[in-house]
C-alpha cells in the first residue's frame, strides 16, 4: 500500500515547496496539503486541500481518516521574531500541535511523523563554532524553548511508545518562492529580494553576524530523505544536526554584487541581533551525513545565482 502523507502548515516557508516535491515524489492524490488558512493556486489546485487548525487534534484525525493517511509532516510553527512578540501564544501553538499528533501516531492511527526542529534550540552557553549534535542547550527565544522542549518529546514517544518520529533542527532556509515568514534568519532572504527590487538593503544584524543556513532545496530534500530512511538507521530521535553553510551579512552582500554591483547595504540593528547572537555560527552535522547520507549541494555562490536568476 502507498502512503499517504498529511501535511500541516502547508502554505508556510518551508511547507509549500516540501508540498509540491513530496506531490513529485509520491503522486499529488497521496500528498494532502493543509493550513488554517487557504495557500497559493499551485498548492490548493495540485492535490487534496484542508483548512485545519495545527492544534485541533480531533479535525487532524478526521483527515488521518478521510484520506487514510499513513505519514503526518507537522511543519506549523510560530517562528523565533514573531514568537517573542505573543510568547504565550508561540508555545501554545508549537507544543500543543506536537503533542496531538504525537498522541494520534502513539494511537497508531499514524504510522510516521515528522516535526522540524531548529538551531534555535541551542543557546549563548552552546558552543558557537562547529556546534555538536550532543551539547548544553539553554535557549533564550520562546520559539528555541519550544523546540527544545519538543525535541525531547519527541524522543519520549519514541522510547516509551516506539513511536517512529523524525526530526531535523534547521538552520535558516532561504527561497525565492516565499516572502520571509517571522524569522532572525529571514534578512538572507529578504535581502535579494530587495537587491532586485531597489538595489539597495539595510540589514537588522550587525555586517558579522555568523549564522548557519541553508538553500530550500536541500531542506527539502534533507526532510523527504530522512523520512525515507529504514528506521534502523535514524540513531538520534530528539532532532538531527543539519549544516550547509554559514555567512555574514557582509559575505552575502559581496556576492550579490558579483551580480549587481550597483548594490548597497547598511545596518541597523534591532531586537532579532540579540537573538541571533543566542546562536550557534557553524553547525556540525557527522550523524545526518552517517547516519542516513545527508548531503548538501548549495554553497552561496550557487545559492547566490539561483536565487537572483528565480527573482528576476
Amino acid at each position: 500500500m502507498k502512503d499517504t502523507i498529511l501535511i500541516i502548515g502547508a502554505c508556510g516557508q518551508i511547507g509549500s515547496e516540501l508540498t509540491q516535491k513530496l506531490r513529485e515524489t509520491y503522486g499529488n492524490e497521496h500528498v494532502v496539503a493543509s493550513d488554517i488558512r487557504e495557500g497559493k493556486e499551485d498548492l490548493m489546485s495540485s492535490g487534496p486541500f484542508e483548512i485545519l487548525d495545527a492544534t485541533d487534534k480531533e479535525g487532524i484525525l478526521k483527515i488521518v481518516q478521510k484520506y487514510n493517511v499513513t505519514q503526518v509532516y507537522l511543519m506549523a510553527a510560530m517562528l523565533s521574531a514573531t514568537g517573542e512578540q505573543y510568547p504565550q501564544k508561540a508555545w501554545d501553538l508549537n507544543m500543543n500541535s506536537l503533542l496531538g499528533v504525537l498522541e494520534l501516531a502513539k494511537d497508531k492511527h499514524i504510522k510516521q511523523v515528522y516535526w522540524p526542529s531548529s538551531i534555535a534550540s541551542f543557546g549563548p552557553t552552546s558552543p558557537k563554532i562547529n556546534t555538536p549534535q550532543q551539547t548544553i542547550m539553554e535557549p533564550t527565544t520562546v520559539y528555541g524553548i519550544s523546540k527544545l522542549a519538543g525535541e525531547h518529546w519527541c524522543n519520549y514517544y519514541h522510547n516509551r511508545y516506539g513511536v517512529d518520529v523524525r526530526s531535523i533542527r534547521y538552520p535558516g532556509i532561504i527561497s525565492w518562492k516565499t516572502k520571509p515568514g517571522g524569522g532572525t534568519t529571514d534578512y538572507a532572504v529578504d535581502i535579494y529580494f530587495k537587491a532586485i527590487e531597489e538595489k539597495k538593503y539595510e540589514c537588522f544584524l550587525t555586517e558579522n553576524t555568523r549564522l548557519p543556513m541553508m538553500y530550500m532545496q536541500d531542506a527539502v530534500n534533507a526532510t523527504i530523505k530522512i523520512m525515507q530512511a529504514d528506521a534502523s538507521k535514524i540513531k538520534t530521535r530528539t532532532a538531527y544536526n543539519l549544516a550547509a553553510i554559514s555567512f555574514t551579512p557582509k559575505e552575502i552582500a559581496a556576492e550579490i554584487k558579483k551580480h549587481i554591483p550597483e548594490f548597497t547595504i547598511s545596518y541597523k540593528e534591532d531586537f532579532r541581533q540579540q537573538i541571533a547572537d543566542s546562536w550557534p555560527q557553524v553547525i556540525e552535522d557527522a550523524n545526518a551525513r552517517e547516519d542516513w547520507n545527508w548531503k548538501h549541494q548549495f554553497d552561496l555562490e550557487l545559492m547566490t545565482k539561483e536565487m537572483l536568476k528565480n527573482l528576476q
